[in-house]
């Protein structure tokens, strides 16, 4: 039987068709893989197709930062990662054989975060970690060979003959996306006639090593860049002029790192890469009423430099997720929710990608200056590199009012804070203690007083003053008539917290990608926020 034939009379109907990479050279994969993840976890049934044979053995992206760290902490995944990586938080220059400065202000400046670095971890492993939590789900060697969008459903036919019929596919199969071409979504830009080196290799060497990502510079231009990895393997990014080849990539090297000696012992992966930057102009197909959305690399490409290929496509992934899980799973949408939900995804999501894009472009163009200007182009976009300051504010999205109070501000990422579970005296941080696929509510400084009648989409935490003994706080209003109010037996999670005051008593509403929608003290604005998507249980 020949490939063609394999699934000529295999069909699936899913919930969510996700296309994923097309070849070695994506870095889309790690995309389509937690959205299938997250998907499959929230009872959304899904199909992976990928048309690559198997996950990755080498090469690809090859840092985490700040900001996917914390989606990957509420999603459960992070502590199988953190062994595995090499902490990395300081850039350095190098020039004319010596160290000319050292810097990291903008990692270890960051407020209400953990891990203030990038976790340099490769691709292939996230790929692998993915995988293995998705038994049968994943099929590789399927290339798609037709997509046809209806009103209710899309046809994805791949070319083994599998045919899969879902109410919504996601399109995470990299920059020469598959689907986006087949529905007619421009991806315009513009492309630099920059092209690049990268090698992977163990060597041996008398530089002074150190975790620390080093900008080489010779006659004025930056041209060299060395990045730290995990098993002691060491990653070169060189731009050349001229032939770009291998052993000129490595030459190039030993002559940047000169008075110290390099010799490369073995080289794991070799590869090449030109500078484009490229945005769709829309995420969803049809026009954003469609049933086709974009992910990933499919979705926008930019350069390497900053390291956020990979960061941005598991960024799209989380913001994605939990947003089709309702719109699939719940049935207390009111009219027109579906659409808002939607439509913010490609609104901030766009938006972002933009601004990324923009950021990438700038510090590729600033490899041809000094090693100051570079590091400087860093510095002022490190919101960008580390993740912690993209932000949703001032987009107009439907999923954001505009609010504030003390450091929770609406369309900004929830602080990552402290707080002591009340009965037991156990410190968490907030992000190790909610759940993916919900909203969270966090009443600061009081209990909710009734029934919340959210509770579908949202868990409601309570996070008191600091109490001055060791009883734990009571539910106000729970005596034996009336209404009873929430308690903790009826789900309310109870904390304390220093950075709670006597006098605090505001509401945040915090949303499943853990940004603010909105936050206040007005006892409505969080159920009229919540109301406009929802109808209350």
């Amino acid at each position: 039987m020949s490939p063609a034939e394999t699934h000529q009379n295999d069909t699936t109907d899913v919930d969510v068709a996700i296309v994923g990479g097309k070849s070695l050279s994506d870095i889309s994969g790690p995309t389509g893989l937690f959205n299938g993840l997250l998907l499959h976890r929230l009872g959304v049934s899904v199909s992976i197709l990928d048309a690559k044979k198997e996950t990755l053995d080498f090469g690809r992206a090859d840092a985490l930062n700040a900001r996917t760290q914390q989606y990957l902490e509420v999603a459960g995944l992070l502590d199988e990662l953190l062994p595995q990586g090499l902490e990395c938080n300081t850039s350095s220059t190098f020039a004319k054989g010596e160290f000319k400065s050292r810097q990291n202000d903008w990692w270890v400046s960051l407020e209400h975060t953990l891990h203030k670095n990038f976790l340099m971890l490769g691709q292939p492993v996230i790929e692998a970690m993915l995988c293995k939590r998705l038994p049968g789900l994943v099929h590789f060697g399927e290339t798609v060979t037709e997509i046809s969008e209806g009103k209710t459903q899309v046809e994805v036919i791949t070319s083994t003959g599998r045919r899969v019929r879902a109410k919504y596919v996601i399109g995470a199969d990299g920059a020469r996306s598959t689907v986006r071409n087949a529905l007619g979504i421009s991806f315009t830009g513009t492309k630099p006639e920059m092209l690049w080196a990268v090698i992977d290799a163990f060597i041996e060497t008398d530089f002074p090593t150190c975790p620390e990502i080093i900008t080489f510079q010779i006659n004025g231009q930056s041209r060299v860049s060395w990045i730290p990895r995990e098993r002691g393997l060491s990653r070169f990014y060189v731009l050349l002029e001229g032939e770009v080849t291998e052993e000129r990539a490595k030459e190039s090297v030993k002559l940047h790192l000169a008075p110290y000696k390099v010799e490369f012992t073995k080289v794991e992966w070799y590869s090449t890469f030109d500078v484009k930057e490229r945005l769709a102009s829309s995420f969803i197909s049809n026009g954003g009423d469609g049933r086709v959305i974009l992910a990933g690399d499919a979705a926008h490409v930019h350069s390497v430099n900053g390291g956020q290929g990979l960061n941005t496509g598991l960024a799209d992934a989380f913001g994605l997720s939990w947003r089709l899980a309702m719109v699939l799973k719940q049935d207390n949408l009111k009219t027109g929710a579906a659409d808002k939900l939607l439509r913010s995804y490609d609104l901030e999501r766009r938006t972002t990608a933009k601004g990324v894009i923009d950021v990438a472009a700038a510090l590729v163009r600033d490899t041809v200056h000094t090693a100051k200007q570079y590091v400087s182009t860093i510095q002022r976009n490190a919101g960008y590199i580390t993740g912690m300051g993209v932000s949703y504010q001032d987009m107009n999205s439907p999923l954001v009012v505009e609010s504030t109070h003390s450091f929770w501000t609406a369309g900004k990422r929830c602080p990552d804070v402290e707080v002591t579970d009340a009965p037991h005296g156990k410190t968490h941080r907030l992000y190790s203690a909610v759940e993916y696929g919900k909203y969270a509510l966090l009443f600061v400084g009081k209990h909710p007083e009734g029934r919340v009648g959210y509770e579908k989409v949202a868990s409601c935490y309570s996070i008191l003053p600091r109490s001055s003994d060791d009883t734990a706080p009571v539910p106000q209003g729970s005596g034996e008539a009336g209404e009873q109010t929430l308690s903790r037996e009826a789900g309310e999670k109870v904390f304390e917290a220093d950075w709670v005051t006597q006098e605090d008593s505001f509401v945040v509403v915090v949303r499943p990608d853990m940004y603010i929608g909105y936050v206040g003290t007005d006892e409505q604005g969080w159920k009229s926020y919540l109301d406009e998507l929802f109808s209350q249980e």
